[in-house]
Parts: C-alpha cells; structure tokens; sequence
C-alpha cells in the first residue's frame, strides 16, 4: 500500500533532511565525466547542447597557481577581487556567490571556519544560518561580535549538497586563506571544526584532540607566530549539544587569552 504525502509536507521534509537541490532524472557517472576529455566544439554555430547532455568537467588549478594569486595581494581588497575572479576551482562553476568574509578586519580575533553552506552562499557571507545565530551567541557569551571579531572560511566556495570540502580542494583554496590571514594579522585565531585545524596547523589528530589547546600558526608571510586554538563548528553542536560545555571551555580561554590572563 502508497502512502500519499501532500506535496508541500513533502518538500518540508526534504528541506529537513538537508535537500536543497535539484538533481536530474538520469543518473550520471561523476568519476568518468571527470576523466573525460572535453568535448569538441558542434559543427554548427549556435547549436544548443542536447537535454541532459553533461558539461565537461572544469579542471581545478594546482595550488602553485592559488600560491602565486595570493602572494601577489598586497590588501584584502585585492585578495578578495582576484578570489572573485578565479575560475580554476570546480566549486566555483556550481555556487552563486565567493563567500569572502564578515566582521571587522582590524579586530583582535579572527574565527576560520570550513566552507559556505546554503544559506552563506545566497547571501555571500560567512555564517549566516542557524550555525551562524550559534556562533553569534558563543561570541556574544564572551563579550564578543561581528563588530568586534572577524570570520572566513578556509574554502570561500560551497561544495554541492553541503557536503565536506574534498583534501584536493582544501589544498588548492589553503594559500587563499593563508594569505587572508598575513593581511588580517589578528592577535588570535579561532579554527572552529577539524577541517580548518587540519589544513593550517597541518596535524591530523580528531578535532576532540586538538580543541582547547594554543598552538602556535606561522607562515612567511607573518612577523610573528600567532596563537591558534581550535574548537568544535558551531553546526556540529547543533548536531551534537552534548559537546557544547567544551567549547564554552574554549570560549573561556580565549575570552582569558584577550584579557591577557595567564
């Protein structure tokens, strides 16, 4: 026996489930339309591709590429234009906007996110859903805002479906938020999940490890090693509020490490 579900009962489900795209009738084999080579061009001027044809696949850059855009950058004015202007990473062709960045760059911390989901890629901005109303009330409980804080993200590009930024494009986009950071030079930097303490502390440990603790970031392009912490993303403790007395426990010890307590 088919249960009907009224239409719009339906679609709420989908959107709690995390479904906010379409996809096509006809399945498509992702692993060999990246292999593929591009397709050559119709004979015929002005002729449309057929119905479900796939595009061919757009090859992202090698990080030597991203290393020297970024390094090339002297403000974020010019970092944030030349990221808008890359077209060498697969995630660009599918999102709608480049989420740069939020909040005050002149402020003493700067919070490092993942990448964008749904709702940052509409708007543009970093931490706009619910996560985002998260993190605004962790900062807040530590005397903190979007006035008085700053926040990016280590992939500026949101991959399909939310789904985690592959190690191959979080290698391509690390010079991007490397160089973001030498022009920012905050007093701290707040990695919120495991993804962006893996890519710029380079350690492999589970975020339960690594959170809480001060490690020291460098890079060529900073005068001085500056104190990192990492604590869990603010979307994962949606998920899992058990978690959440640790990171009130990192809140502490940054909100300490601004005062300049020991």
């Amino acid at each position: 026996m088919t249960l009907a579900m009224p239409p719009e009962q339906l679609l709420r489900w989908y959107i709690e489930a995390g479904v906010d795209e379409a996809i096509g009738e006809q399945p498509l084999d992702r692993y060999a339309l990246a292999k593929a080579p591009a397709a050559a061009p119709r004979a015929e001027s002005g002729q449309q591709p057929r119905r479900n044809e796939p595009a061919a696949a757009v090859p992202s850059a090698p990080r030597a590429t991203t290393a020297h855009l970024a390094m090339e950058c002297k403000t974020l004015a010019e970092l944030k234009a030349v990221m808008e202007s890359f077209d060498g990473c697969d995630l660009k062709q599918k999102c709608q906007n480049t989420v740069f960045a939020d909040g005050n760059p002149e402020a003493a911390v700067m919070l490092i996110g993942e990448a964008p989901g749904a709702d940052e890629d509409r708007i543009g901005l970093p931490f706009v859903g619910a996560s985002g109303k998260l993190l605004d009330r962790m900062l807040a409980s530590i005397g903190l805002n979007r006035g008085s804080a700053y926040i990016s993200n280590v992939v500026p590009w949101r991959p399909p479906g939310n789904r985690t930024p592959s190690p191959g494009e979080i290698e391509m986009c690390l010079p991007f938020i490397q160089r973001h950071i030498e022009l920012v030079d905050p007093q701290i930097v707040v990695l919120l999940g495991g993804s962006p303490a893996h890519a710029l502390l380079a350690r492999n440990d589970a975020i339960s490890r690594l959170r809480g603790r001060w490690i020291d970031y460098s890079s060529s392009g900073l005068s001085r090693p500056i104190p990192a912490i990492a604590t869990y993303h603010p979307a994962y403790l949606l998920r899992t509020p058990a978690h959440k007395r640790e990171a009130w426990l990192d809140l502490l010890a940054i909100r300490k490490r601004l005062d300049g307590r020991p």
